[in-house]
């Protein structure tokens, strides 16, 4: 029997119905001849009633039960129920109402995430077709065997290893064999069930790998790991102290001065400038040349006192035509410029250097100045570099900072950026500062030519020269000096396929020398610390060990132990020290800190390209000694060519040249226009962009890891593994840097 102590409550419809209802399932319950508990009434959860005023409206209406089990209720009269009816089914319709909408919203929300998700995909389709399209015709048009390479056919096996463990592991996911999260200690902990335990073949081949794993590959794994761990922490300290070294020179403002006028005489009454000699090396610059020449030949010095060689090393006569007439244009001018060109053209950059340096009339000069044929220094150059060798005859050579054209032009351009100025603003100041020796960069850069003679000269042996020069120079006793207020405008590479081969070149030719000069190295007279700075610094931490580290452990290493747990690598190794090193990184050009993620996949995406390099430069791989050279697009922003004709315009007050009339000149016109249309009837080499097997062969298998990753819960590095394989499958298609249409 169900009672209430008290009287009789009256209830509001909420309360009233649920008791309705109440009474109803003890009726039911009664007829079916169960017991019915007393149950107390759960207080109400909300608070509307506070705000609703006490007030009846009708006669209370009392309802008495003839059955004996029955309890007398009061409840309120028709008209308030009938209200309190209407009102809730008014509420009802409205909650309904916003309900519906949000689901809409929703919805709405949801199928334009699929659908940008389906355009992403099919336009990443469309560009593999077409990369695929386009690489076919390249194929064909080439007549040369394209050769799989070693690293290439080593990250196809790991691939298909990947793959067949995932399936694997899907498999015992599914059946729930022993898959908790991994344990770095699998090897003591991993639980092995008997024989009774066992499903089947398929269960017991899985139970055989987990054996066969925590066995044989987890601790050869672990190895590796923790070595190439000890060389991350070691290469992060030694960017950590080349930072506070760049902090240190900024806090007491160090920087190389020049305290009086150098060029005056003793008795101050002339001035006195030294020999000069400035060379443009080029080579098929098609689309730089005239503004390099231009740039150079409008250098601020005296003319008598000043040599321009314009060293081509062309194999397209039309360009040998066209800077040949460049050079005379100058000449007529008044410049003091020559054209130089190899019949045999041997030993790439180091062989022109060396040919134009055994001119006879080379003798009568002091300095050297030299350029790349896309570099435009300005005409305060010398002014700014050739009073530092005064008073100091250990003085071998001036190195000035490089300033870019293209830095915003696409997102490569400004990835490249951050690295090189990272490299100016710290590497190149801190070792020009406490060690007076850092690497020539090749151009921007003048030298006592007595210091390049004393060194054995150009020798064509690698591909850096620049950097065999500096060590040779620097072996020899000469010291260096970095100018990082002294800026030169250049270009730097937009597509990724001139950006790779670059790398390639700039990371197996400093392998390449350190082989060849290691000897002379050890026998020198220089210093033991200096010896030491040598080899363990220059060479072997920042020029083999971080190619080595960061292939080997964020693109071997890390996908790897996703599959064997038992190697798994700690979080700041993955996450906090790569992020606070690629912070130290951006700091010297903080507009890009917006672009510090993409920075940190980038690096580690090219850490393939460069670990290639260095190892087919260690070994004398066939690629070691390969020089191309970089694509220049020739860029110029419009307030540079205003400059460029201003400064024209007020240097020279030469009235407007004529072309000459005489039988040589009209046949070399004659020559360049037959030449010019047999090139136009030529049909055209069709440029596109490229797929790179090796970066797509690593995105397969990171993502791959990903989704492995994701069976075991590992959050930061299911995160990490997806970036990254995302960076390695744009790299791979050509996607990140110039696109051809």
């Amino acid at each position: 029997m169900l009672e209430f102590e008290g009287d009789a409550p009256v209830l509001d419809l909420g309360l009233s119905r649920c008791l309705l209802v109440h009474c109803f399932r003890s009726t039911f319950l009664g007829w079916i001849g169960l017991p019915f508990r007393k149950v107390a009434m759960a207080p109400r959860s909300d608070f509307s009633h506070w705000s609703v005023k006490d007030s009846r409206k009708g006669t209370p209406v009392v309802v008495t039960m003839e059955n004996p089990n029955y309890s007398v209720l009061q409840i309120d009269g028709p008209d308030d129920e009938q209200e309190s009816f209407r009102s809730m089914d008014k509420d009802r319709g409205k909650n309904a109402k916003q309900f519906t909408w949000v689901l809409l919203l929703k919805a709405h929300r949801a199928v334009g995430c699929v659908a940008w998700v389906a355009a992403a995909l099919w336009t990443l389709l469309g560009v593999i077709k077409r990369r695929l399209v386009s690489r076919q015709e390249a194929e064909a048009q080439s007549d040369k065997p394209r050769k799989a390479r070693l690293l290439l056919k080593l990250l196809r096996m790991f691939l298909a290893l990947s793959l067949i463990a995932f399936a694997f592991e899907l498999v015992a996911y599914r059946n729930g064999w022993h898959f908790p999260k991994p344990n770095l200690h699998l090897p003591e902990n991993l639980h092995m069930p008997k024989k009774i335990e066992v499903q089947g073949w398929l269960h017991l081949a899985y139970l055989s790998w987990l054996s066969f794993r925590a066995d044989y590959i987890a601790y050869p794994i672990q190895i590796l790991s923790y070595i190439c761990i000890i060389l991350f922490v070691i290469q992060s300290a030694d960017r950590m102290i080349l930072c506070l070294g760049c902090f240190w020179i900024k806090l007491n403002k160090i920087k190389p001065r020049i305290d009086e006028d150098p060029f005056k005489s003793g008795d101050g009454s002339e001035y006195q400038y030294p020999m000069v000699l400035v060379q443009i090396p080029m080579c098929n610059e098609r689309e730089v040349y005239e503004q390099s020449i231009s740039a150079v030949c409008q250098i601020d010095w005296p003319k008598d006192r000043l040599l321009v060689q314009v060293l081509d090393d062309s194999d397209d006569e039309s360009i040998q035509f066209l800077i040949r007439a460049e050079v005379s244009k100058w000449s007529q001018r008044g410049v003091n410029i020559v054209y130089r060109h190899r019949m045999v053209r041997t030993g790439y950059k180091a062989g022109n250097l060396k040919s134009a340096m055994s001119c006879h009339y080379v003798r009568s000069y002091e300095f050297v100045a030299i350029f790349d044929a896309d570099f435009q220094p300005d005409p305060d150059f010398l002014k700014l570099t050739i009073p530092h060798f005064k008073g100091n005859p250990e003085l071998g050579l001036v190195q000035a900072r490089w300033s870019f054209v293209n830095r915003d032009e696409n997102l490569l351009t400004r990835l490249q950026y951050i690295n090189l100025c990272f490299h100016f603003e710290v590497e190149q100041q801190v070792n020009g500062v406490f060690c007076n020796f850092f690497g020539f960069n090749g151009t921007a850069g003048v030298w006592r030519i007595k210091a390049l003679e004393e060194s054995g000269g150009w020798i064509e042996r690698t591909t850096v020269e620049d950097m065999d020069i500096a060590v040779r120079a620097h072996l020899k006793g000469w010291k260096f000096m970095f100018l990082n207020d002294v800026k030169v405008l250049c270009e730097i590479p937009e597509s990724y396929e001139a950006y790779r081969k670059q790398q390639h070149r700039w990371h197996s030719g400093p392998m390449q020398l350190f082989r060849l000069c290691l000897p002379d190295i050890i026998g020198s007279k220089i210093s033991i610390w200096k010896k030491a700075n040598l080899i363990l610094l220059f060479f072997l931490l920042r020029k083999l060990i971080l190619p080595f580290y960061s292939f080997t452990l964020f693109c071997v290493i890390l996908p790897f132990s996703m599959f064997v747990p038992e190697a798994e690598l700690p979080v700041w190794v993955i996450c906090y020290v790569p992020v606070l090193m690629s912070i130290l990184n951006i700091l010297p050009a903080l507009r890009s800190f917006p672009f510090i993620v993409p920075y940190l996949l980038f690096e580690n995406t090219m850490s393939v390209t460069k670990f290639n390099a260095m190892v087919s430069g260690l070994f004398q791989l066939g690629s070691s000694y390969e020089w191309v050279v970089t694509k220049k697009t020739g860029r110029s922003s419009e307030s540079d060519l205003l400059e460029a004709a201003e400064r024209d315009s007020k240097s020279f007050a030469l009235p407007t040249l004529y072309r000459g009339a005489s039988e040589s000149g009209l046949g070399e016109l004659n020559r360049l226009k037959e030449q010019e249309q047999r090139a136009a009837a030529r049909p055209a080499v069709k440029k596109a962009n490229k797929i790179y097997k090796k970066e797509l062969a690593l995105a397969l298998l990171l993502l791959v890891a990903a989704a492995r990753s994701l069976l075991s819960a590992q959050g930061i590095h299911f995160y990490f593994l997806l970036f990254q394989g995302v960076s390695f499958l744009l790299v791979g298609l050509d996607l990140i840097g110039e696109q051809i249409n």
